[in-house]
């Protein structure tokens, strides 16, 4: 009877070099767990115009056969596991997404080479990030697969993912055996050594001596910070431990995080494997174009889910890491804001048990996590982008739909008039009710009702607040955006094939005609960007905020993969996901695009988020920014104002604000830390390093967290119907706005102009 190594071997070999090098025979010899010789004994010659190249790659390739069945077992658990995978279904899949993308995508980038080796590189990032695993000879190894991937799509032949995984599995193995040992060693926490937390700053280990001093310097890491948590918690205790005693408390705790973060390691499949190369074959088109399997559509609407418990987050996949992308407006992590954008998840603990590792960990199966039953208390550790640590308690809540629909509210100008204040957290449209015909709740609408509201007391001016907002439908946007201009077009719109369309506003009332300023910052992105970009390019109002906007300024469509599947086949292959993809580009009125740059504001204020690498342009295979000619537009006359004299008195407000000062000063402090990754593995210095942030997070907690009422905030005087909310949180709201620098800057520039 065939062996189960012999069947992987001859599986493996016969997919790796065929097409377009065909075999003849693959002759070799078996010794128990060794395969130690291998023969090409011809290729057919009409192939070998494909050079050195091809044939030193196919060399290669065999090399890692060789290497996998030498240094890899091959347990009857895990080839039946490779037999139960469905490869006509993944050879189905990677051919619709081979030829789906090129056709598709805005860029129509062709499957060649070069996005090859981009698909490759994403995947690798996918698969180890981190370098905690992989040695530098399996990258090598794994690397000869990339520049034919697309050549393997087409004939139905990847095997990049199955090579993958059992080297990742084997080296998961090794890996937990050396965790082990370093576990039953204590740690010298007084010498000097520092351990580097970028990876992007450090090469794959070279071999199993060096990863194994990488762990003990992770692990080290981790129980020096655990014992410093243990110590502080104690100061309220009555019954006090050791030194002793806290180390061993540290390191059985930390022991036990390790231990369950193995345990999910080993329950990955080939089939997760196979789905993130697919997701990186999407990804290499950029960054918003992504391959769903079945059980991750959830993402699509996760945070349009009208009773979702949990905390209100929606996590991002980054590099293996799970990325905070947005809060939900009136989540309760938004409500306690210490969870912020760009914050990294590391560990998930309920209250008083365990933390869980969940690096690596997809998205979907960290939010499974993070929810819960209303009113239990949750735990998460989060590495800030200035490097920092920091352990978040959030107290689970209904995630309520009402929460992110456009807010409004009076506040009171120095001169003892009224400004107007107009939140919108989205631009929000059920389609579904909308292409039925029934009614169905938007972002215009209720804006429309918001501005009539707030007009009602003839305000001085009004702020349209669209920081944090992602952005949505874009219909929303446009019709938004006429009600405060007379007529005339919005944005431009660029499909694949090179033609423009302007989208307009037809209609000539306009809602609201008095002064404007919009408030913005690095979050706001796509329909958002379209918003204000247009009421600047009209000078119809003032743009406040940080240096830059987000920049995405591309419209993604859907695919389902299993249409246009006949009947027989999609009962065969069963559910294939879906495809998001780009397929147009937005312009400004002006001509130039949101894409990539995002755009200046007119007055740029002090930021937390100054030092942030966040925006399209840090993402991988970001569309790049172009521009084309402008649309015909007239500029707005109704409000003037010259806007270098505007600018000159902001500034000299902003440079004596004790809120602003603070906010710069801690930008430069985060600026700092996130500069030094290199972090020292000494006790002493990491307890100095500890208390100095906790001193610094002190002094300026009061500005910055008034910094942040208007941007979360959801306790409203009164939701967009009109209707009335709780006084009392309403008003307490409205105290925690009116302090917030940036909507106190913006009444000021309202009254200067």
């Amino acid at each position: 009877m065939e062996s189960c190594k012999q069947r992987t071997l001859n599986r493996i070999v016969a997919r790796t070099i065929r097409p377009p090098l065909l075999i003849s025979r693959v002759k070799n010899t078996m010794n128990q767990d060794n395969f130690t010789k291998y023969q090409l004994i011809r290729c057919q010659s009409r192939y070998l115009f494909y050079g050195d190249r091809y044939m030193k790659n196919i060399i290669h390739r065999l090399l890692a056969v060789v290497l996998i069945l030498l240094v890899f077992t091959c347990s009857l658990a895990r080839a039946e596991d490779l037999w139960e995978l469905d490869q006509k279904r993944n050879q189905l899949i990677g051919y619709m997404l081979e030829n789906a993308l090129p056709a598709a995508h805005y860029t129509h980038k062709k499957m060649d080479e070069t996005l090859s080796v981009a698909v490759f590189n994403l995947y690798l990032k996918q698969l180890d990030y981190q370098k905690r695993f992989l040695l530098s000879s399996d990258v090598e190894v794994l690397r000869t697969f990339a520049p034919d991937i697309g050549a393997n799509l087409q004939h139905g032949t990847s095997v990049l993912p199955e090579t993958a995984y059992n080297i990742m599995q084997e080296r998961i193995a090794q890996v937990e055996r050396l965790v082990d040992e370093i576990m039953a060693t204590s740690f010298n926490v007084t010498i000097d050594e520092v351990y580097e937390t970028d990876p992007e700053k450090m090469d794959y280990a070279k071999d199993l001596p060096e990863l194994k001093d990488r762990w003990r310097k992770i692990m080290k890491e981790q129980v020096i910070y655990k014992r410093l948590e243990l110590e502080e918690d104690q100061k309220t205790e009555k019954v006090k431990s050791s030194d002793a005693e806290l180390w061993d408390k540290a390191t059985a705790k930390e022991g036990q995080i390790f231990k369950d973060f193995f345990v999910r390691l080993h329950q990955e499949k080939l089939q997760d494997h196979y789905d993130r190369f697919f997701n990186a074959i999407a990804r290499a088109y950029g960054p918003h174009t992504d391959y769903f399997p079945p059980e991750l559509r959830e993402q699509f609407d996760i945070e349009m889910r009208g009773n979702l418990e949990g905390v209100g987050a929606i996590l991002r996949d980054e590099n293996g890491f799970n990325k905070v992308v947005s809060l939900v407006p009136g989540g309760p992590a938004a409500k306690q804001g210490m969870l912020q954008a760009e914050d990294i998840l590391l560990q998930i603990a309920e209250n008083g048990a365990n933390p869980v590792d969940i690096s690596g960990m997809r998205p979907n199966d960290a939010a499974q996590l993070i929810r819960g039953p209303k009113g239990t208390k949750i735990l998460l550790t989060v590495k800030k982008p200035d490097g920092t640590k920091k352990v978040i308690p959030i107290t689970r809540d209904v995630v309520e739909i009402e929460e992110t629909f456009v807010k409004s509210s009076l506040l009171d100008a120095p001169d003892g008039g009224k400004i107007g204040y107009i939140m919108i957290p989205s631009f929000y449209r059920d389609f579904e009710k909308t292409n039925n015909g029934e009614d169905a709740r938007n972002a215009t609408d209720d804006t429309r009702t918001a501005i009539r509201e707030v007009t009602k007391s003839n305000p001085e001016g009004m702020i349209l607040d669209l920081r944090n907002d992602g952005g949505g439908s874009l219909i929303d946007a446009v019709d938004i955006t006429g009600m405060f201009i007379k007529s005339g077009p919005v944005v431009q719109v660029k499909d694949s094939s090179g033609q423009v369309h302007v989208l307009s506003d037809d209609n000539d009332n306009i809602e609201y005609s008095g002064p404007l300023v919009v408030l913005v910052n690095k979050f706001s992105a796509s329909a958002s960007e379209v918003v204000a970009a247009a009421l600047q390019d009209y000078k119809r109002a003032i743009i406040v905020g940080d240096d830059f906007t987000y920049g995405k300024g591309t419209v993604q469509n859907i695919i389902n993969l299993n249409n246009n599947l006949r009947p027989e086949a999609l009962a065969e292959f069963g559910d294939l996901g879906v495809l998001k993809l780009t397929t147009q580009k937005f312009y400004r009125i002006s001509g130039g695009s949101t894409q990539n740059r995002g755009f200046a504001p007119d007055v740029v204020l002090p930021s937390l988020f100054h030092h942030l690498q966040s925006g399209e342009k840090y993402l991988d295979y970001s569309l790049a920014w172009d521009q084309i000619g402008p649309a015909d537009y007239v500029t707005f006359s109704g409000v003037p104002y010259n806007i270098d004299i505007v600018r000159t008195m902001s500034e000299k407000r902003v440079g004596q604000d004790p809120d602003f000062q603070a906010i710069a000063k801690e930008a430069k402090l985060a600026k700092e830390r996130g500069m030094q990754t290199a972090v020292s593995l000494n006790v002493a210095d990491v307890r100095e390093r500890m208390e100095v942030e906790r001193k610094e997070k002190t002094s300026l907690s009061g500005q910055l967290r008034s910094s942040q009422a208007g941007q979360y905030g959801s306790d409203l005087l009164s939701g967009a119907g009109g209707k009335d909310l709780d006084k009392d949180h309403s008003f307490s709201w409205q105290a925690e706005l009116q302090k917030d620098p940036y909507v106190r800057e913006s009444i000021n520039i309202l009254v200067d102009i």
